[in-house]
C-alpha cells in the first residue's frame, strides 16, 4: 500500500489515525489508492498493541452468555458498567466462562481487554491468576477471604444483607424455614441439600447470604441443621419452582422460604399461585436485589444498587484511586418490606 502511492508506513497510518499530520491532498490521494487496492485501514489488534491498551473492559462471569441480557440484577449491573465505559471512551467485553476449566483458561487468556469487571465468579482462584499473569488490573464484586490489600472491589456485605431479611422473618415468628439459593454445589441435583455446614458452599456471595440466613435463626434458636436447604439449577424463575416442587406437600412444611435472590423468590410465589386456592398454603417469601419485578410482586426484599455497582467497578478499573484502600468501596443495602411476609398462619 505505501509502495503504490510512493510514502512511508508510518504516512499511511496516519492518514487513518493522525489526519492532522497529512495535507489534505496527500490524505486524500491515500484513502482513495486505498479504496482501488481494496486496503481496509491499519490492523486494530496490532495497532492497539503498539499503543499499549485495547480500549476495551471485560466483564468475567460464570453464566451462559444470555444470562447477561435476561437476568434483571445482571442487566442493571451491566448498564452501570457501560455507562462509565462510555465516559471513558473504552468498549466493553462480555467473557462468559465455559464449564470445562480448559475452556474458560483460554478465554481470559485470549480476552483483547484491558482490565476485567470479576461479577459472579465463585472461588475460582485460577482465573485471577491468569488476569495476574497477563499483568491486567481487576475489579472484583464478590469479597473473598484471601484478597491482597491493594486488590479493588466493590460490594455489599452480604452477610449482614441476608441476616436482615432473616431476622424480619424470625421476628415474625417463622421456625420452620427453606432457604433457596442457586448452584450451592457444582453438579448438586435440584430440590432440598443435606449440608454439614455452610462453609462448604464455594461460590462467596451465595455463602455470604446463606451464612447471614442461618445467623438470624440461629439467634432464635433454630440452627443449621433445622432449615431446609433448597439447590436450584440456574438462576430462574422456572427453576426455583421445579425445585421447591414437593415441598409444600410435606407433612411439616416451611412457613417461610428465603430466596437468595429475587427471581428465585419469584420462581416460588409462582409454584405457590399455581396450586389450587384450596390447597394452597399462606408461605412468607423473601428475596435479594430488588429487582424491578419485585415492587409489582409485593416481595419482601434486600434492595442493593446494581447499576451503582456496576457503575462503581468500572470506574475502578479505568480511573483507580492512588489511595489503595479508596479501591475497596461497600455499598449500602436495605430490607424493604412488603405484603409477601407476614405472620406465621394459625393452625
Amino acid at each position: 500500500m505505501a509502495d503504490a502511492v510512493g510514502v512511508s508506513r508510518s504516512t499511511v497510518s496516519n492518514a487513518y489515525s493522525r489526519p492532522d499530520q497529512l495535507s489534505a491532498a496527500l490524505r486524500e490521494r491515500i484513502l482513495e489508492a486505498a479504496q482501488q487496492l481494496g486496503y481496509p485501514g491499519p490492523n486494530p489488534t496490532a495497532r492497539s498493541l503498539r499503543r499499549g491498551f485495547v480500549g476495551s473492559i471485560g466483564v468475567l462471569f460464570t453464566s451462559q452468555l444470555s444470562y447477561a441480557f435476561t437476568d434483571p440484577f445482571a442487566v442493571r449491573f451491566l448498564a452501570g458498567v457501560g455507562a462509565a465505559a462510555e465516559r471513558h471512551g473504552t468498549s466493553m467485553l462480555l467473557v462468559p466462562l465455559p464449564p470445562a476449566v480448559t475452556d474458560a483458561r483460554r478465554a481470559v487468556e485470549n480476552a483483547a481487554v484491558d482490565g476485567f469487571c470479576v461479577y459472579c465468579v465463585a472461588d475460582e482462584e485460577w482465573a485471577l491468576d491468569v488476569i495476574r499473569q497477563r499483568g491486567l488490573p481487576f475489579v472484583s464484586t464478590a469479597s473473598r477471604d484471601n484478597a491482597g490489600a491493594d486488590e479493588r472491589f466493590v460490594g455489599i456485605d452480604e452477610r449482614a444483607a441476608a441476616h436482615s431479611a432473616a431476622a424480619h422473618v424470625a421476628g415474625l415468628g417463622h421456625r420452620r424455614v427453606a432457604l433457596l439459593a442457586d448452584s450451592v454445589l457444582p453438579d448438586a441435583p435440584a430440590g432440598p441439600l443435606t449440608l454439614a455446614g455452610v462453609d462448604q458452599v464455594p461460590h462467596p456471595t451465595t455463602r455470604g447470604r446463606l451464612t447471614g440466613f442461618a445467623d438470624a435463626f440461629a439467634e432464635v434458636g433454630v440452627g443449621w441443621a433445622e432449615l431446609t436447604l433448597v439447590n436450584v439449577l440456574g438462576n430462574s424463575r422456572r427453576a426455583a419452582a421445579a425445585a421447591i416442587a414437593g415441598l409444600f406437600d410435606q407433612p411439616a412444611p416451611p412457613t417461610a422460604v428465603l430466596a437468595g435472590s429475587d427471581v428465585l423468590a419469584l420462581g416460588v410465589l409462582d409454584a405457590l399461585a399455581a396450586r389450587p386456592a384450596h390447597d394452597r398454603p399462606t408461605v412468607s417469601v423473601t428475596g435479594f436485589d430488588d429487582v424491578p419485578e419485585a415492587a409489582a410482586a409485593g416481595l419482601t426484599t434486600v434492595r442493593q444498587p446494581a447499576e451503582e455497582k456496576g457503575r462503581i467497578a468500572a470506574e475502578l478499573l479505568l480511573d483507580p484511586p492512588a489511595d489503595a484502600a479508596a479501591g475497596h468501596v461497600l455499598l449500602p443495602t436495605a430490607l424493604v418490606v412488603r405484603a409477601s411476609t407476614g405472620p406465621v398462619p394459625r393452625s
